[in-house]
């Protein structure tokens, strides 16, 4: 095995981790804040992935450029869950307020997936960026432009949400609302108005993931269920609520993956990610990246 081949399947593995991690994000953020698990999380994935492909087709937007638009869109249609979904198991205590979530964004998962094939038809889609067509070779190492740019959005992403979370008022209702809800609500902090942002802001992750999703792979109506599989194995390989933990958790599950394509095969690629998961969850429960006490 030459050196050369390791570093360019380490490359290639983290240009998948970050669509992992970028996908994972949202889902840890909505869980460690809310304490809500929304199996949704890939079917809102799936609609920005429509958004990026219908700006492209109708406008001609170039994809990467379409983050900007997809976004915030994600953000209103989360914002529009959380007040007519969502919000009415917030106040529920943690076990209850999990099982119900999961009920609810179970049927949400059948509508949004449903609404898609109607709308869209069951065919894959795939959109394709001018802006950065090509790619370079640095030291005998294949780099292809489209692979580069979509690692370096997922990072801008995740640098964004750290400056928002750590240099805000807003974050820092977050972070208080996280660690102790009744606590931040005595403290003046406005909960339910957090919960809210925080789901939508979930979304708006979930909607530069799809981004990424319809430019490196392509988008059907069926694709979310295994985003939000990916994604959930990503949170439990960092640690529930760990969300800078679950970007890092996203690339060393593209790593591993990618490296086990290169010694055992294609086949073993999803068994590899799955044996990962089950070493992290008997060795290490609380995750990579958690802590074993809140």
């Amino acid at each position: 095995m030459s050196p050369q081949l390791v570093a360019q399947n380490l490359v290639f593995g983290l240009f998948v981790g970050s669509n992992y991690g970028l996908a994972a994000v949202g889902l840890s953020l909505v869980f460690g804040v809310l304490r809500v698990l929304n199996v949704a999380h890939g079917e809102l994935l799936m609609v920005g992935g429509y958004v990026t492909f219908w700006l492209f087709t109708l406008t001609g937007l170039d994809p990467f450029l379409s983050a900007l638009v997809c976004a915030p869109v994600l953000f209103v249609l989360g914002l529009a869950l959380n007040y007519g979904l969502f919000g009415f198991v917030e106040r529920l205590d943690e076990e209850t307020k999990i099982k119900n979530s999961l009920l609810i964004s179970f049927g949400l998962t059948l509508v949004i997936q449903n609404a898609a094939q109607a709308l869209w038809s069951a065919d894959e889609r795939s959109v394709s960026s001018s802006l950065v067509a090509g790619g370079t070779v640095v030291m005998g190492i294949a780099l292809p432009y489209t692979r580069l740019a979509g690692l370096i959005l997922a990072l801008l992403t995740i640098v964004a949400l750290h400056q928002l979370l750590q240099r805000t008022y807003f974050g820092k209702a977050v972070r208080a609302t996280a660690e102790d809800w009744e606590a931040a609500s005595v403290a003046g902090i406005d909960v339910q108005r957090t919960y809210l942002i925080t789901f939508a802001l979930g979304a708006a992750l979930a909607g530069v993931a799809g981004t990424l999703v319809s430019i490196q792979y392509s988008i059907a109506p069926a694709v979310g269920i295994a985003w939000t599989l990916k994604a959930l194995v990503v949170v439990v390989l960092a640690g529930l609520g760990s969300i800078f933990g679950a970007f890092a958790a996203g690339l060393v599950l593209g790593i591993a993956e990618q490296i086990s394509v290169f010694i055992l095969g294609a086949a073993y690629r999803e068994v590899v990610g799955l044996v990962l998961f089950l070493l992290v969850l008997v060795l290490r429960p609380q995750g990579l990246f958690g802590s074993r006490a809140r």
